[in-house]
């Protein structure tokens, strides 16, 4: 992705504007959306994970019970539940770019207030608000960035922006192993540091473009060839005239501007299947790794580590992302998103069944490090494949609409851990994430294969 093969500097006659951003070659501009949209991930996946290492800082301080604080980590998914829903019918109807830099404000501020909480009560609350502004961020982002990226590098490029994930986890394992043990107020200076979403919504709401498919689908025309051309000039072409602009198609079925999507359509005849396989992979993944990482701390607590040595453990297999995201980034232009995502959750129900029989230090490490590597690979793929499954006019909605109901295995796997953790033991528990990432494997194989082809308008 560089921008030394650039394509001719004139565009042909009768070229879509999706076309035209289509043929392009990687420019600044693709980086810069990348680089910005990025960002915002990183510091959501930075919330989700000092919740992992609150959790076991409060278990101490406030003598939570097991129940109170499987509410605190399930709360926030309700939230992502409703917020993905939500998010992704409003970026159908106002627009991408708005809704994205209206949830990073809510939760960057709900994550502020909640540094000030004094009881479970008033957290609960805010965690659900978080939750909210994190749902409904993550699907619109990559709709976004798959609405500018070039087809022959659409998938790569939609891994890279997951990737950032790993690093926003990476630097909640940084914070949680620096900060909040070191005193007693340490969980409530992370919580500050969460703040930093707030600020950069600014930057979001006046830095990024907005999706050319969508202003085309609201008939704003002059805006969209207006985006187009800023990514043209950085690639070093010439603009088309305006009559040589071919129309911009018109979806299926029609709207006018500014009609609402109806999620009704996405169990349609025509759509019903490739639903079904996205939900079920939602569904799988998001059970197995919420379930498994917010709780992974406490996990290695409750076996018998400190605090302080859990914390520096999860950091390690936190470590292990990074690679796992590189590889999918490789394996998804190469072997296409069906069998990179299908392989990458069958190598994380694996490491789980791994972890669960791990019986020693450096069987834990390997075993977490494997987990890390595949689960996060997949999330990679997964976020790659869903924008394409789906026209525009229903991109953002069925992406919400997955990412919603994958929220509900989220909130059931946290409050699930310590009855299981109780009645199977520590392998029975991730035999049970084994089971769920096998789930989503199957049904990830339903999936369309969209490698190197242009979005369905």
């Amino acid at each position: 992705m560089d921008e030394s093969s650039l394509a001719p500097n004139a565009t042909p006659v009768g070229l879509s504007r999706s076309q035209r951003l289509d043929r392009l070659p990687f420019t600044r501009q693709h980086g810069r959306l990348l680089a910005g949209s990025g960002v915002g991930w990183a510091l959501d996946a930075m919330d989700v994970g000092l919740v992992s290492f609150i959790l076991a800082a409060l278990a101490a301080q406030w003598s939570l019970s097991p129940g109170e604080l499987s509410a605190i980590a399930s709360i926030g998914f309700v939230g992502m539940a409703v917020g993905a829903s939500l998010g992704g019918l409003l970026a159908d109807r106002i627009g991408r770019r708005q809704v994205f830099a209206l949830t990073l404000l809510i939760y960057g501020v709900a994550t502020g207030a909640s540094a000030l909480v004094t009881g479970i009560g008033l957290l609960l609350v805010l965690r659900f608000l978080v939750g909210l502004g994190l749902g409904a961020e993550l699907p619109v982002a990559s709709t976004l960035v798959s609405e500018y990226a070039p087809a022959r590098i659409r998938g790569r490029v939609v891994v890279a922006l997951e990737a950032f994930w790993a690093l926003g986890w990476l630097l909640a394992a940084v914070i949680g192993y620096l900060v909040v043990p070191a005193s007693a107020d340490g969980w409530r200076w992370a919580f500050v540091l969460g703040m930093v979403p707030a600020v950069y919504a600014v930057v979001i709401r006046w830095g990024l473009p907005e999706s050319v498919r969508f202003l085309e689908r609201q008939g704003r025309d002059v805006e969209a060839e207006s985006a187009v051309r800023r990514f043209e000039a950085s690639a070093g072409i010439e603009a088309p005239a305006a009559e040589a602009v071919a129309p911009a198609p018109t979806a299926a079925p029609p709207g006018p501007p500014g009609s609402a999507p109806r999620l009704t359509t996405l169990w349609s005849p025509r759509y019903r299947r490739r639903t079904l396989a996205l939900w079920l992979t939602w569904f799988g993944t998001n059970f197995s790794y919420y379930g498994a990482f917010i709780w992974l701390p406490s996990l290695l607590v409750s076996s018998g580590f400190t605090l302080v040595k859990s914390f520096e453990y999860t950091l390690i297999i936190t470590v292990a992302q990074l690679p796992g995201y590189a590889v999918s980034a490789i394996l998804i232009e190469r072997w296409g998103r069906r069998p990179t995502l299908a392989t990458f959750l069958a190598g994380s129900a694996l490491s789980a069944v791994a972890f669960g029989l791990a019986d020693s230090v450096p069987a834990v490490l390997a075993a977490g490090m494997a987990l890390s590597f595949f689960n996060l690979g997949a999330w990679g793929a997964l976020y790659a494949v869903t924008p394409e499954v789906y026209p525009t006019d229903l991109r953002a909605t069925g992406a919400g609409s997955a990412a919603a109901f994958g929220r509900i295995a989220s909130i059931i796997a946290p409050l699930l851990v310590p009855l299981l953790r109780s009645t199977t033991g520590l392998t029975g528990l991730f035999v049970v994430f084994a089971v769920a990432f096998a789930v989503a494997a199957v049904a990830a194989l339903g999936l369309p294969e969209r490698r190197g082809r242009a979005l369905e308008d």
